[in-house]
């Protein structure tokens, strides 16, 4: 998921209108920062630049793939750029209930198991 601080850039340029390949840069530049901070596997530039344009389509920036990518890199920019346009779903209760903060823990001891009790 790409920092708060890099989608916001990236509306901002378009908002002033810039074009979505300038808007991609910033997330390009990220994931950047994130290779020469080791926080992920990406060995290669190549390999951060494509990351980086990924999560730009995902992030709703209108970056279709190059007329030189493969078939195959043209087929994931297509699944990216529909995942940009939705908008996500809202979290089920029962998720909403699984994250939530457990309730305190009590004084009583633990009760065991009958298989542990002799």
């Amino acid at each position: 998921m790409p920092d708060k601080d890099t989608i916001e850039r990236a509306h901002e340029d378009a908002r002033k209108g810039r074009s979505p390949s300038t808007q991609a840069g910033e997330f390009v530049r990220e994931e950047m920062e994130h290779v020469r901070e080791g926080k992920h596997g990406a060995r290669s530039t190549k390999q951060a630049i494509a990351i980086g344009l990924s999560k730009a389509r995902r992030a709703g920036v209108k970056l279709p793939a190059s007329k030189r990518s493969s078939k195959r890199t043209k087929k994931q920019a297509k699944r990216d750029l529909s995942k940009g346009r939705k908008r996500g779903r809202k979290t089920s209760s029962t998720r909403s209930r699984a994250v939530r903060t457990p309730p305190p823990l009590t004084d009583t001891p633990p009760r065991l198991g009958a298989a542990l009790r002799r």
